[in-house]
């Protein structure tokens, strides 16, 4: 399941970098780097995923270029246990400044649609601004920069899920459908409307 998150996420960040204005995905060999010059301030957005560690190495010098031509933070996803990449990035000036954790869940048993009016005034064929704009509001950087990064999915890459309460959007998230698996990204909810259970349903 591991090894599918990873391809997911790898599909995930090369979608973002060729859905941003002006932006690429980047892939050398075993290595995918949205390129995002949209929001060089977001390192989530201008991140790294490699397959090895070897091709993290292979491949640094050619990511520090391309981040430093338009003025990036940039992140390297690491996963937990590669003492190797870690001790690259370390040499390299990177600081681990975070552990997110990954959530999966099979579907192949025990999980059931809900009912049709169970979610309320959700809509599965969102706006990307929409899904942008409660981004921004739901993680305060100061920041637009998920309205600047972020536009459009490919066509049939996933769905945009928004929820709405009095006509203006206060939920939403993304997903990317790849290989049998659907990555869920882009959670949140508008710091007014949070504890309802919105993210939840």
């Amino acid at each position: 399941m591991i090894g599918r998150l990873l391809e997911s996420m790898f599909h995930w960040f090369r979608m973002v970098g060729e859905a941003s204005p002006g932006g690429r995905a980047l892939e050398p060999d075993g290595v995918v780097a949205a390129i995002v010059p949209a929001a060089p301030e977001r390192s989530v957005m201008n991140s790294v995923l490699y397959r090895n560690p070897h091709a993290l190495e292979a491949a640094y010098d050619e990511l520090a270029a391309a981040y430093e031509e338009i003025g990036a933070s940039w992140t390297v996803w690491v996963p937990p246990g590669d003492a190797a990449a870690s001790a690259l990035l370390e040499t390299r000036g990177h600081v681990l400044d975070a552990e997110p954790m990954a959530m999966l869940r099979k579907l192949d048993g025990g999980v059931e649609r809900p009912a049709s009016d169970a979610l309320g005034d959700w809509t599965s064929e969102g706006d990307m601004a929409d899904v942008a704009r409660v981004n921004d509001s739901a993680y305060p950087f100061g920041t637009d920069s998920f309205s600047r990064a972020l536009r459009a999915l490919p066509e049939g890459a996933g769905r945009l899920y928004v929820a709405r309460e009095g006509g203006e959007p206060v939920a939403c998230l993304a997903t990317a459908d790849h290989e049998g698996n659907t990555e869920v990204q882009l959670v949140a909810v508008v710091p007014e409307a949070r504890g309802r259970g919105l993210s939840g349903k």
